[in-house]
Order: structure tokens, then sequence, then C-alpha cells
């Protein structure tokens, strides 16, 4: 994995330069169930994404091997979204993948899908570091589609616009063509750089334009300036959803009463429920007060007091 990419999850930081509203939506999220009333939250699911265990997993406390049968005993959570830097070179490692989905069958664990980081830049000025970044990802729709996963999630790079995404945009499409063939959806994720501003990760959906190819709403990914969201967090989620082919519940910290102490969470689930969603919700803590346990705990039980609210 790259140094730009060493700590997956930080803070992201600077300023997006506003781009022009960008109305078309693809009706993704319209094949997943009636919408709920207006300001109603609907039912969803949860699952765990695996960098909420990062410290303990570097530390080597814990194995990827772990992680489904942890999900399940620990957080009695029935998803595991799996990171592909705790399991980097066993992506064509048939028995080690056969182990690992044996272990989540075993513990009723549904593979949701697998992030994947440090495989190249999708974005790249140069046509062939382009090339090889895709031809690097396909490895891992082989092992999503060997675990049962129903997407990848991949970095969408750094060098594309809301009015230039024609190279990213091939190379997405080339990865979405390998991933369709092999019923694995791509997907991106507001993840720093370009596809942390809404214009610019929309108009990649609408440059691709297939049902297969989609995002995954995180809830804390975008541009801060002294602290503080430097665009309309809410907005951006809401134009994201169409899209959605999952959903990454990031939270940071928490009130004495139980509530994210920097994201609305039910206005965000509202918005979740009013695009039609109802698929997994990612429980991703990368807070520093609690512990990962403590957090990803309060994160599931803020989300549960929400479901049906």
């Amino acid at each position: 994995m790259n140094d730009a990419r060493s700590n997956r999850r930080s803070f992201l930081t600077g300023s997006l330069a506003a781009g022009a509203l960008l109305g078309l939506r693809l009706p993704h999220a319209q094949a997943l169930g009636a919408v709920a009333a207006a300001g109603e939250i609907g039912d969803f699911k949860l699952s765990l994404a695996e960098w909420s265990l990062h410290k303990a997993l570097f530390a080597g406390k814990i194995s990827n091997l772990d992680f489904p049968k942890l999900a399940r005993e620990q957080y009695g959570i029935g998803g595991a979204e799996f990171v592909n830097q705790f399991f980097k070179d066993k992506a064509h490692d048939s028995e080690y993948l056969k182990d690992l989905k044996t272990r989540a069958n075993d513990h009723g664990v549904t593979c949701v899908l697998i992030m994947i980081d440090g495989e190249g830049d999708m974005s790249a000025p140069d046509k062939d570091e382009r090339s090889r970044a895709v031809e690097n990802h396909k490895k891992w729709v082989d092992a999503a589609a060997a675990l049962g996963c129903h997407s990848i999630r991949i970095n969408t790079g750094e060098h594309y616009s809301p009015s230039d995404v024609g190279a990213v945009a091939e190379a997405c499409a080339a990865l979405n063509e390998y991933g369709a063939l092999h019923k694995i959806g791509v997907i991106c994720e507001n993840h720093g750089g370009p596809s942390s501003d809404p214009n610019a990760l929309i108009a990649l959906m609408k440059a691709v334009n297939s049902p297969n190819f989609g995002t995954l709403p995180d809830f804390g990914n975008f541009p801060k300036t002294d602290g503080k969201y430097a665009i309309d967090i809410y907005d951006a989620i809401e134009r994201m959803m169409p899209y959605a082919k999952g959903v990454s519940a990031k939270s940071y910290d928490f009130d004495e009463k139980g509530n994210e102490t920097t994201l609305d969470f039910a206005r965000i689930m509202k918005i979740v429920t009013k695009a039609g969603y109802h698929g997994f919700v990612g429980i991703e803590y990368e807070g520093g007060r609690l512990s990962e346990p403590e957090g990803i705990k309060a994160t599931k039980k803020l989300l549960e007091s929400l479901r049906g609210s």
C-alpha cells in the first residue's frame, strides 16, 4: 500500500471547489423496495467494516480469518466488509478464500464486499498506468466472487474533476465490465481527493452509466476546513444515494445520550430510507477516545435505535 493511503480512513482536510449541481440520477436504488413514508427511517441490515478493527489487526492481535467470528460473536453483526490490506497476498489463494468463506458460513455471516486499496490510480494521466490499475483490481473481483460478496469498493484516483472524467471513466468501465461478467459490482466511495466532491463522483457515475457501477456513500469522508465540513454533507449524501450499492456509517465519537457528536445519524438515515435503500449499512468506527470494541458497539446501538423510528 502506498504512503498516500497509509491511513486509509484519515480525516480529510482542505476544501474542494464547488461544481455545478448535476441533476440527472440513475435509478439504481429503485429496485431495492418501496420508499418509506416521509421522515420515517426504514429497515436495513448491519454489517461491520473491517477497518473498525484496524488497530488490532495491524498489531497482530487478531487476523483477517478471525473477522467473521468476531463480527458475529462479539458484536452480533451478520455482515462482514473486508479490507484487502489484511489479506493482500491471498486474492488468488483458493484454499485461504475457501477457509475464510467457510468460517463466515459457520457463523452465519454474509461476506458483503471487499474494500480495495493500494492497487493503482484508476485516473492516472498515463494510459498504461491506468490499464495496470485495472488489471491489479481484477484479482479482487475474483476473490469477491469466491467469497460470495456483492461488490468490491475501489479508489477512483487523484486525477479527475467534475468536468474531466473521461480517462477515469474509461478505466472504471473496463473494470466494471469484468466485474459484471463475474456478477460483482464495482462501487466508489467518497474517499478523499476528487471522490469526496459529489460533483466529480456523480459525473463519473453518469459517464460509466452502468447498473453494475455505483457508490458507497460514507457519512464522514468529506473535506474539512478548520475542523468543519467544507460542503453540505447531507446534500452530498442525498445526491450519492440513487447510485448506492452500500452505505458506510462512519463514526468518531458519541455524547452521553449515545448520539454521534459530529454527524446527525437520524438525518442521514432518513436520507438513506428516502432513496429506497434497505441493504447493508456498514459500521465503520474511526474514533480515538473510545476503544475499537466500544466504538463499534456504540455505533451499532445508535443505528439500531433509529431503525423504524
